[in-house]
C-alpha cells in the first residue's frame, strides 16, 4: 500500500512507519522537524520512505502528501498533560479536510480506550476507574479526542477509530486483542509496537470502516 503516516517522529507513529516498511508499503512520513525523527529512519536512505516536512494543520500542506494514497493514519497526540488543548480536533479537522479535497477516502486514526466506559469493559473499571480516576485525570485531552472522533465521524471519509489503552515502550509480541464497537475486557495496556500492527491491518480491513475497534496486548 501506499501510506501516509502522520505524527510520524512520536513514539507511536515511528513505530508505524517501521513495520510498514517492514511489511514493503510505500510511506510519506510527515513530520514537522525531520531532525526529530528516530536516527534508524532518519539516517537511512530507503527508496519506500518519503519524509516530507509539513504542518499538520495547514490543509494546504497536507494535500499533496494525501493525495494517492491507499490510507492515511493519523497517531497524532497532544503533548500538553493535563492542560487543555485542541490538538487532536484541529489536526483531523484539517487531515480529512485536505483528504476531502483530493478524493483520499481511507482514513485510521489513533483516540484512546480511556475515554469511553462501556460494554467490554469489567465493572470495576467502567464504573470506578474509567469516571472516577482516570477521566478527571486527563479531562482535557480526552475532550479532545471526543472531538476528534466527532470530526472523523462527520468528515463522509471511510474511516476508522483505534482505541489503545495504555501505551507502553516495550517489545511487541506481533499481536492484540481487538473488540469492534466495544472495549476489550481486561484490555489495560498495549506497545507501541502492536498498536502499529493494529494500525496497518485496520487500515487493510475495509469491514472496519465505520467504526471504532478496541485494542489491547
Amino acid at each position: 500500500m501506499r501510506l501516509t503516516i502522520l505524527g510520524a517522529s512520536g513514539g507511536t507513529g515511528a513505530q508505524v512507519v517501521r513495520q510498514a516498511l517492514a511489511r514493503d508499503h510505500h510511506v510519506t512520513a510527515v513530520v514537522r522537524d525531520p531532525a526529530r525523527l528516530p536516527a534508524d529512519l532518519r539516517d537511512r536512505a530507503r527508496a519506500s520512505l518519503d519524509v516530507v516536512r509539513a504542518d499538520v494543520m495547514d490543509t494546504d500542506a497536507l494535500r499533496p502528501v494525501v493525495e494517492g494514497r491507499d490510507a492515511v493514519i493519523t497517531a497524532i497526540g497532544s503533548r500538553e498533560g493535563r492542560a487543555p488543548t485542541t490538538v487532536c480536533e484541529d489536526s483531523a479537522r484539517s487531515i480529512t479536510a485536505a483528504m476531502a479535497a483530493v478524493g483520499a477516502r481511507r482514513f485510521v486514526m489513533v483516540s484512546a480506550s480511556g475515554l469511553a466506559a462501556g460494554p467490554g469493559d469489567d465493572p470495576l473499571t467502567r464504573y470506578v476507574l474509567k469516571p472516577l480516576l482516570l477521566k478527571p485525570l486527563l479531562t482535557h485531552s480526552f475532550a479532545d479526542m471526543a472531538r476528534a472522533e466527532a470530526v472523523v465521524r462527520a468528515s463522509g471519509l471511510d474511516w476508522t477509530i483505534v482505541r489503545p489503552p495504555r501505551l507502553t515502550d516495550g517489545a511487541g509480541r506481533g499481536r492484540y486483542r481487538s473488540a469492534v464497537d466495544r472495549n476489550v475486557l481486561g484490555g489495560f495496556t498495549i506497545s507501541r509496537a502492536d498498536l502499529a500492527v493494529a494500525l496497518l491491518e485496520q487500515a487493510a480491513d475495509p469491514s472496519s470502516i465505520g467504526h471504532v475497534v478496541s485494542v489491547a496486548g
